[in-house]
């Protein structure tokens, strides 16, 4: 389980967490919803150890994020599939990966077998399509075989089928019993891959919750989320 209580963080005059809390629990998918600049890569960040926080803290598990031993073994981060050096080759990028964190290097066959990057592994990044770049940080995230995970924005660059694979991906990974938190754009996708949603607004929780709990009885759960951040907008 991931908890974070009372998170702030401010860039000079702007505020971009204020008395953030939630918990993102074990075996489930938790989809982290908001406008743009609402505070959601923030958050991930934050969670991530990448970004320093005024107050606040984050714990794994129990213990303080910073403090934990092994922490690729404890959590997988997806970020920009852009910022990987594409001079590197998939396989390579994998392999310095594994011998940071300390990884068997029959690891990284594996993780390149699951995202469907064999035949790809020799290839230097740059020339790499933008969904097989995608692949390759999801990848990345699950090299360590991490306790918990968080995404940001993980469908970008991904085809039909692509999208289909990831949302069986992270269902299965929390099936495992792990942490899933994911950040989307794409509302309908969240709503068929999540168990919970946290919605920020302005660096703010605006809700959280199971999507039974959120949502009403019978609703459309796309048409929903669409009307609440199309309200959020417009305040």
């Amino acid at each position: 389980m991931i908890e974070v209580r009372g998170l702030t963080k401010a860039f000079g005059n702007t505020q971009a967490l204020t008395d953030v809390s939630a918990s993102f629990p074990a075996g489930t998918v938790t989809g982290l919803l908001g406008l743009n600049g609402a505070g959601k890569t923030t958050l991930l960040r934050v969670i991530a150890g990448l970004q320093r926080i005024d107050s606040g803290t984050v714990t794994l598990c129990g213990n303080p994020i910073d403090h934990c031993a092994e922490p690729m073994r404890m959590l997988g981060v997806h970020f920009d599939p852009m910022a990987m050096d594409p001079r590197h080759s998939a396989q390579r990028h994998l392999s310095w990966l594994a011998a940071l964190g300390d990884i068997a290097r029959g690891r990284v066959d594996d993780v390149l077998a699951l995202v469907g990057l064999t035949e790809l592994r020799h290839r230097r990044i740059a020339q790499l399509s933008m969904g097989a770049r995608q692949r390759l940080a999801i990848a990345s995230a699950l090299l360590a075989e991490p306790r918990a995970l968080i995404f940001d924005e993980p469908v970008n660059g991904l085809d039909v089928p692509g999208i289909v694979w990831l949302r069986e991906l992270l269902r299965q990974l929390a099936a495992e019993g792990r942490t899933v938190v994911v950040a989307s754009h794409l509302l309908g996708e969240v709503a068929l891959t999540a168990d919970r949603l946290l919605v920020m607004e302005r660096g703010r929780v605006a809700a959280a919750g199971s999507l039974d709990e959120i949502l009403p009885a019978g609703a459309d759960p796309r048409q929903h989320l669409e009307a609440l951040l199309l309200r959020m907008a417009a305040a």
